[in-house]
């Protein structure tokens, strides 16, 4: 049997600031699964999410992206990943359209491929009867489907998104995990960081704890509940759980 080759495989990694953000953190991901990354402020989820999409270079470790060396081939990884952060940065004075047709140029798309992604993930988004508007008019959720769809237009095979659904109203929270989860049924991996706790219970397949910078705990929503010893009960009383268990370990060390 051929073993699955992993989109995600960070080992060992390590970033310190004026303190440990990171700190020696094993993490593994599966091609196709929608995994969410779960912590407390000061986690280290966000720093490490940063360092697997290139942004941030890591003090040790290794991470491997479908294969891929980043830290050495910083190019080919980041060719087929796409990063979504919650402060969605996009040009104010171009519209949809133009800022997609800009970002499938950066990435030496056909233009009339790019044209066709564009116009189907401004359809999927909700956004086409604003395709020909100026950004800088936008609501910050109109913004952040925008600055998805260009995370999306280079078709990659990872999508990282750092508390997506921050300020959106139901609607576009609504139309952003449909537009996801139809990429997952697609094979696509997605790896969501969330504070918003029923979100990653319904719609992730593996949820993983971070605190200190590290992974305390990982698994199903029904894996956790064991872990914790939080049987039946909801991903927010897990959560809190682990997170205290945490906590006292480390105060007791």
């Amino acid at each position: 049997m051929t073993q699955q080759i992993l989109a995600l495989d960070i080992n060992g990694l390590e970033k310190c600031f004026d303190r440990p953000a990171v700190s020696g953190l094993d993490l593994q991901v599966k091609g196709g699964e929608f995994y969410a990354l779960l912590g407390p402020n000061g986690a280290g989820k966000t720093t490490t999410l940063r360092m697997v999409a290139g942004l941030l270079q890591p003090d040790a470790g290794s991470i491997s992206v479908f294969g891929i060396d980043a830290r050495l081939n910083q190019v080919e990884a980041k060719s087929i990943v796409a990063w979504v952060s919650d402060e969605p940065m996009i040009y104010d004075k171009l519209t949809p359209l133009e800022y997609l047709e800009f970002i499938s140029g950066l990435w030496q798309i056909d233009a009339n491929e790019a044209e066709a992604r564009s116009l189907e993930l401004l359809g999927w988004l909700g956004l086409t009867p604003h395709m020909n508007e100026r950004c800088g008019g936008f609501s910050k959720g109109m913004r952040q489907k925008v600055a998805l769809a260009g995370a999306l237009v280079h078709d990659p095979k990872l999508i990282i998104l750092d508390e997506p659904l921050t300020g959106l109203d139901a609607g576009s929270a609504r139309q952003v995990k449909d537009v996801l989860l139809n990429r997952v049924k697609e094979g696509v991996t997605v790896i969501m960081t969330t504070h918003i706790l029923e979100v990653a219970e319904r719609m992730a397949e593996r949820i993983g704890v971070i605190a200190d910078g590290r992974l305390i705990a990982e698994g199903t929503l029904e894996e956790l509940r064991q872990q914790s010893g939080q049987n039946e009960t909801n991903l927010e009383e897990i959560f809190l759980s682990l997170v205290a268990d945490h906590q006292d370990e480390a105060k007791a060390a």
